[in-house]
């Protein structure tokens, strides 16, 4: 196991890199133009180092130094942890926690989930799951969607309430397939644990803000690495 283990670490920071650039290029605001260059020097941005900052000029680009790292690399160990026998369904994983390491970051810095992140996520699972289908039972298949149209329903209904940012239903919908996958204790599981999660954040940011008497009003939670945070740990506690 060790060495699987030291492998998936290898991974996750061989792949700092690029997801550094992609953090980097989508957390910008809605409305504003994706950041493909350094607003400093004006250098194209596709890698970057562990420091978050440009090679150019060094300004501070997307999160903060080696927390990309620390997560994928805890991440890859996860997914190390929860692969499957079947090839495909570990693809279906790995696409899940790079582009999820990404969107985590993103919602987290700028509250928002974009579709350029969480269509491809939605794609890359179905079709996946799809080329997968043929070796499991028609009820698998179903279970999968079924999961899928229930956790991305109850998010789209949170959506249309005003609760939860647009990006959000697409996300249930792609997290909701891959754990429907595994059955619906380990969906409904993860649905469970965000929920909680993002309940037990949202608590502790309003008492630190009714402790410096600020206003509690305007302290959005970003959902989405809850969801992503909740998909994790019921995987992992199947």
């Amino acid at each position: 196991m060790v060495p699987v283990v030291v492998a998936a670490v290898l991974i996750g920071l061989l792949a700092a890199p690029w997801l550094r650039g992609r953090i980097a290029r989508f957390a910008v605001p809605e409305g504003e133009p994706w950041c493909d260059t350094c607003p400093s020097c004006g250098r194209r941005v596709r890698l970057l180092p562990p420091t978050g900052r440009c090679p150019g000029c060094r300004e501070r680009l997307g999160a903060g130094p080696w927390t990309v790292e620390a997560v994928a690399a805890a991440v890859a160990v996860a997914v190390a942890y929860a692969a499957d026998r079947l090839l495909v369904l570990t693809l279906a994983l790995v696409w899940a926690a790079a582009l999820g390491v990404v969107l985590g970051f993103v919602d987290a810095r700028v509250r928002r989930l974009p579709y350029r992140l969480t269509v491809p996520l939605l794609g890359g699972v179905a079709g996946l799951l799809m080329a997968a289908a043929p070796t499991v039972p028609p009820g698998v298949v179903l279970r999968c969607v079924l999961a899928a149209l229930a956790i991305g329903a109850a998010l789209e209904l949170a959506v249309w309430l005003g609760a939860l940012g647009p990006g959000d239903s697409p996300l249930g919908l792609a997290l909701g397939g891959l754990l429907g996958w595994y059955g619906w204790s380990v969906a409904l599981g993860g649905l469970f644990v965000a929920v909680v999660l993002a309940g037990l954040w949202a608590t502790l940011r309003a008492a630190a803000a009714l402790a410096r008497r600020r206003p509690v009003r305007g302290l959005d939670v970003p959902v989405g690495p809850f969801l992503l945070l909740g998909a994790l740990t019921a995987l992992l506690a199947r």
